[in-house]
């Protein structure tokens, strides 16, 4: 459901305004909650349909579970101490780096596999062509 929004106080240059409606499973087909996701955006109606909006969502959220997720759970980058310099914008280079070659050398389970490359480094090194 989108609906237009144009000239609200609160969201000046926002043209329209949209909810997406969730259900949520277990694993067992069982369900877990029922939710409704709200968003707003510049886009005018016509350049973006519900249909193109709910691609714009997923599209975030598939970016947000295969990059940021990991990012956060397996190296634990909410908890970093580095924050001076050009060191957080280091430090999320080398994750993203590591996250990436591990993608294109077939790994699925990113957790498990940083795990073990630490308990055999030398095969980690490897991977990197050292």
């Amino acid at each position: 459901m989108s609906t237009a929004i144009r000239g609200s106080r609160w969201f000046p240059s926002a043209e329209q305004g949209f909810r997406i409606e969730r259900d949520t499973t277990d694993l067992q087909g069982q369900a877990l909650r029922h939710e409704y996701a709200y968003g707003i955006t510049r886009c005018l109606p016509e350049e973006a349909s519900p249909e193109a909006l709910l691609h714009f969502v997923q599209g975030h959220w598939g970016i947000e579970n295969k990059v940021h997720w990991v990012r956060d759970v397996t190296f634990d980058e909410d908890r970093s101490q580095v924050r001076t310099g050009t060191g957080p914008q280091t430090m999320a280079t080398l994750r993203n780096f590591a996250v990436s070659l591990l993608r294109l050398t077939g790994h699925q389970n990113l957790a498990q596999t940083t795990r073990y490359d630490n308990a055999h480094r030398p095969e980690a090194l490897r991977l990197i062509g050292a």
